[in-house]
């Protein structure tokens, strides 16, 4: 049986919770942090602007040599300007279940990510997970690090 890994970043952003949530709330928002050569692109029709319990959005990614995966992720808890979480519902993983904290502190806001997931075929996956899949997901999560630096500003 394959093994659920995890990652954690946390992030402050020189900026008021408002505007954080304001930013990381919307879907249409996250081609913005995500590397170009994802070839991410939502691509559902009725998702709406901002994120709710129950909410659906499907993407498409190009992860491995530009072939593309269906992804569709559902938005199954949100506390207004604390916290959401996505989980995977088709897609590339086993499983996939990412939490966003936001909490307001001294000079802007700390932003907190906890994914947890598990890749498909057993020691299959563990093996693709130790040969590219935690590399990728490791840039993922830096390249977002330096976009919202970026955007905003370091803290």
């Amino acid at each position: 049986m394959s093994k659920v890994y995890t990652i954690k970043t946390v992030q402050n952003i020189p900026i008021s919770l408002e505007e954080a949530w304001d930013f990381f709330s919307k879907p249409s928002n996250l081609a913005a942090i995500t590397p170009n050569n994802l070839g991410f692109n939502i691509i559902s029709k009725y998702h709406g602007e901002r994120m709710y319990p129950g909410q659906i959005i499907e993407y498409t990614v190009k992860p491995v040599l530009g072939i593309p995966l269906y992804w569709m992720t559902e938005i199954t808890h949100v506390e207004d300007h604390k916290y959401f979480v996505d989980e995977q519902r088709f897609g590339p993983y086993s499983m996939w279940h990412h939490q966003h904290h936001f909490k307001q502190i001294e000079g802007g806001v700390e932003m907190t990510d906890i994914v947890h997931y598990k890749l498909p075929l057993w020691i299959l996956g563990d093996i693709a997970h130790a040969l590219f899949v935690k590399a990728q997901l490791t840039h993922i999560f830096n390249y977002r690090f330096t976009a919202v630096d970026k955007k905003y500003g370091k803290f």
